[in-house]
């Protein structure tokens, strides 16, 4: 998603006109969620997608009518609508998509720089229509016309980026007082919280594509190393940070800013750095911690973590031999296997072929 925000901040500064065309709800197998966007200009250029491809040319022509005039809408395509076999959403799914023209009222160059500093903040815009807001830190951005109407939207929008979601929220109430008194309205709350971390102990070659998938995935990656020599940046492109410090010592200073959106990979093969991070890392709230090495190298491990104090509890969550099996060789196959692992944990999936699973695709 932020290559499609930084997007359309470059044509709102270029005063290039553009529809956004954003996932409101979905039902069945859809492959985006609610708040997936997609841009197209008045040139015709598209960033972004909604469904996948599935109907991502039946957007484009609802979107050239609304940049000619058209007011926004709201269209659905499902697998038992006519029309979606049409356009090609065979899929199984369904999806509602909100189509309207992103003008300069909606402060999308906020939202870039809350992205770009890390700070969560979330985009509310109306559905009928009508300005929107940047919410954020106590600070909102922009308006939907009304003192009231925005103050409502903004503590409604505050709920929904608090959990990081996005989708249809309601704000207001005509038969409220207070702030609650402004007119009831629809809302598209897109949630964009600060990425998720992935910290890699260990600059060994493994590291390198492993940094660079997760770097593509929106992950800020930090790459952290005792030896200097290893702990280049060059070797590194798609690294956020590369650090020359004992992993320990650099975890312990930076503990509390760890969550269950964490994600600590240790490929060190030497127990004298390995064992003292991975002990930290599995006392903390990191949602993943993984450390590479053979089924040897795992068994004393787990021996020196245990005379370090780790508890039988905290060693249950680590995944050693890191990553699923995919019989993959090298390092690029080894960081194709770590990261789907991680993917696999964090949204609840299998790590099962497709083919051996009933059931939609996408999860619900």
């Amino acid at each position: 998603m932020r290559h499609v925000i930084d997007q359309a901040v470059a044509w709102q500064r270029s005063g290039t006109r553009f529809a956004m065309a954003t996932v409101l709800r979905t039902w069945g197998s859809a492959p985006h969620a609610p708040g997936a966007s997609m841009l197209v200009s008045e040139e015709g250029r598209v960033v972004g997608s909604v469904s996948g491809g599935c109907v991502e040319s039946a957007v484009c022509a609802i979107a050239e009518e609304v940049l000619a005039g058209a007011a926004p809408t709201v269209e659905r395509w499902g697998v038992g609508d006519d029309d979606a076999f049409e356009v090609g959403l065979t899929c199984g799914g369904t999806i509602e998509v909100l189509i309207r023209e992103a003008g300069p009222e909606v402060p999308l160059g906020r939202i870039a720089a809350d992205l770009a500093a890390g700070v969560p903040v979330a985009l509310v815009t109306p559905v009928g229509g009508g300005g929107g807001l940047a919410v954020g830190g106590g600070t909102v951005t922009g308006s939907l016309g009304d003192p009231q109407a925005d103050r409502a939207a903004a503590l409604a929008a505050d709920g929904m980026l608090g959990r990081a979601a996005s989708g249809l929220v309601t704000s207001g109430n005509a038969a409220g007082g207070g702030i609650a008194c402004a007119p009831e309205r629809e809302l598209l709350v897109q949630s964009f919280a600060s990425r998720p971390q992935l910290l890699i102990f260990g600059a060994a070659e493994f590291a390198r594509p492993l940094a660079g998938i997760g770097a593509a995935l929106g992950h800020h990656v930090t790459v952290c190393d005792a030896r200097p020599a290893f702990a280049a940046p060059e070797r590194f492109p798609g690294a956020d940070e590369v650090v020359t410090d004992r992993p320990d010592r650099w975890f312990r200073a930076r503990e509390d800013r760890f969550d269950a959106t964490t994600t600590v990979c240790v490929l060190t093969h030497d127990h004298r750095f390995d064992v003292p991070v991975l002990a930290l890392a599995l006392r903390s709230r990191a949602g993943y911690v993984g450390a590479m090495g053979s089924r040897r190298t795992h068994e004393d491990r787990l021996a020196r973590l245990r005379a370090a104090g780790t508890t039988e509890a905290e060693i249950a969550r680590l995944r050693s031999p890191v990553g699923l099996d995919l019989g993959g060789r090298g390092p690029e196959e080894t960081a194709v296997s770590i990261m789907a692992e991680i993917i696999a944990v964090r949204r609840g999936g299998s790590g099962l072929p497709l083919t051996d699973r009933l059931g939609p695709v996408h999860r619900v």
